[in-house]
């Protein structure tokens, strides 16, 4: 079985559930994690209470694409490091400059 990547993170079931829908209508197996875990906002960890996106290693670079075409807001992503929220479109964290990075990989 081929490796799967996270795709986007994001609190936004609905928004999370559009995209997943308009990404397996171009043919891309998109897997939704988290979705579960929303009813436990308050009593989990913040870093637990997102869904995510996940696709396979080869289907990333199709995806990224399909997602940047639609001229969506991306969800913000929390610093692996200093925890700060960052838009999505930012590839370094505004608050200590680490670069984004998926922590479930």
């Amino acid at each position: 079985m081929e490796e799967r990547k996270c795709l986007l993170t994001g609190g936004n079931l609905l928004q999370a559930h559009t995209w997943k829908g308009l990404l397996q209508i171009s043919g891309i197996e998109v897997e939704l994690r988290g979705e579960a875990l929303l009813g436990g906002i308050g009593e989990l960890p913040v870093d637990l209470q997102n869904v995510e996106l996940w696709v396979s290693q080869s289907q990333l670079p199709q995806a990224q694409a399909q997602l940047n075409s639609l001229q969506c807001d991306l969800p913000k992503w929390q610093c692996v490091q200093c925890h700060e929220f960052n838009e999505g479109s930012f590839e370094l964290c505004w608050h200590c400059s680490a670069e984004r990075s998926e922590a479930h990989n």
